[in-house]
């Protein structure tokens, strides 16, 4: 430790390769998925990956549901209000199209217990996108998504908890698509002014939605280096991203650190201990449906581990969620010792990554981002904001380095990483994401 020759890290700190590429792809400002943006951002990468000299690059494309987003109006007719405006509100990704006449109910954080002790059958429920301070873990938009399903409501309200974050997006359809109810994201600004209409007494909403769900197509793009072994390392994060923003740091980082990753072990290619594909996904923001194409249409059996990167652009500090496959977790805490560096962990199994369509078949699988100071949950991500200015070259050099170390240490033959039974994997969901799993057609083992 560390593996990689000092010729290659010199190149790794003093290059503007990661940074150049990702300025091309930010220049893409629509990348959601099935849309013609998408596809040109997925071309920024393949010139990455052939600039980076791997092998075989190539795209692969495949079906989805896709998604346009028109025009969302909420009114307030006993106030004479009415809001439209971008920065106010818009149509959360899935969703399906519509017109509520409804009263307006806030229920707070969206926790099971706030859920049970509010009437929300026929209503247009409001949510929170943090949780309690108190609260043991994280609630994501779909679990509590699927709880306005559960209760019987009528429309779905999302609101930041980020003052000045604007609001935000983030599908809700997933495979049931279009998703059963329609759903808007707003800002904090004007959630504080809905939640306080609520303290004063019913408050009767009309909530217009309009949007699209029809057939398209997405797309991965692939490279590959090393000898041909038995068993694979994939190094994947997805190009794709909401149509409201630039995309930065969720998940244009990740997409480019995959290209510069592979640029990098591209130098020691002789040097590899196994088979190592490079893989950014289409359509992670709308389903997970290019990881799910990818792990249905290859022998998974094969791969010993996929280290997937998404948002890993707020800092210099790694943070890997394991899914419970420590021996991953393990050969990321030998490079931070090795370079002396801090590192963050947790051993959680979550359904919200592109690594869950290789994890709920057994596959050890991780997500690495980076560790943020700021107690703001998402922060920028899915909102207008995540935008190119709030990152820096040294914080991709820095990442890329790490995780090009994480992926040697991974590959070592003599490092053992067990596959695990699906049953065994999803035994570890929270029973939230069990129930937010079910609600959205992307479950089929009875816990």
């Amino acid at each position: 430790m560390p593996r990689l020759p000092e010729s290659v890290l010199g190149d790794a700190y003093s290059n503007t390769n990661a940074w150049d590429t990702l300025i091309d792809l930010v220049e893409v400002e629509n990348r959601m998925a099935g849309q013609a943006g998408e596809r040109e951002g997925a071309d920024v990468i393949v010139d990455a990956f052939e600039d980076a000299g791997l092998n075989e690059v190539g795209i692969e494309e495949f079906e989805i549901p896709g998604w346009w987003r028109g025009s969302s109006v909420l009114e307030l007719p006993d106030r004479d209000k009415h809001y439209n405006a971008p920065h106010q509100l818009f149509a959360l990704p899935g969703c399906t199209d519509g017109t509520v006449e409804a009263e307006l109910v806030d229920v707070g954080h969206g926790t099971g217990a706030e859920f049970e002790n509010t009437d929300i059958e026929g209503k247009v429920v409001m949510v929170s996108s943090d949780v309690p301070d108190d609260y043991d873990g994280w609630l994501h938009r779909m679990e509590k998504y699927a709880s306005a399903i559960e209760g019987g409501a009528e429309a779905f309200v999302f609101r930041n908890h980020v003052a000045g974050c604007l609001p935000p997006t983030g599908e809700v359809g997933y495979h049931a698509r279009p998703g059963e109810l329609p759903a808007v994201g707003i800002s904090k600004e004007l959630g504080a002014r809905l939640e306080r209409y609520c303290e004063e007494g019913p408050v009767q909403v009309t909530l217009s939605v309009d949007c699209r769900n029809e057939p398209t197509t997405s797309q991965n793009v692939v490279g590959e280096l090393g000898p041909d072994t038995q068993e694979e390392v994939w190094v994947t994060a997805h190009h794709d991203s909401h149509d409201i923003a630039e995309g930065a740091n969720d998940n244009g980082v990740g997409s480019v650190l995959v290209a510069e990753i592979g640029r990098l072990l591209a130098q020691m290619e002789a040097d590899l201990d196994v088979r190592t594909r490079f893989v950014t996904f289409g359509s992670e923001e709308i389903g997970l449906r290019g990881a799910y194409h990818a792990a249905d249409t290859v022998d998974v059996d094969r791969v010993k581990a996929i280290i997937n990167i998404d948002g890993a652009g707020r800092s210099g500090t790694l943070h890997v969620r394991s899914s419970g496959f420590s021996p991953v977790e393990e050969a990321f805490r030998d490079v931070a010792a090795a370079f002396d560096v801090p590192l963050q962990t947790s051993d959680d199994v979550s359904p919200h990554g592109d690594q869950w369509a290789f994890v709920e078949k057994g596959v050890p699988g991780v997500m690495v981002s980076s560790a943020s100071d700021e107690q703001t949950g998402r922060g920028w991500g899915h909102t207008h904001a995540d935008t190119l200015d709030k990152l820096d070259s040294r914080t991709l050099r820095e990442i890329a380095v790490l995780i090009a170390e994480g992926t040697l240490a991974v590959s070592e033959p003599e490092r053992e990483i067990p596959h695990r039974e699906p049953e065994a994997v999803r035994d570890d969901l929270s029973d939230s994401y069990v129930r937010e799993l079910k609600v959205g057609n992307r479950w089929n083992y009875e816990k």
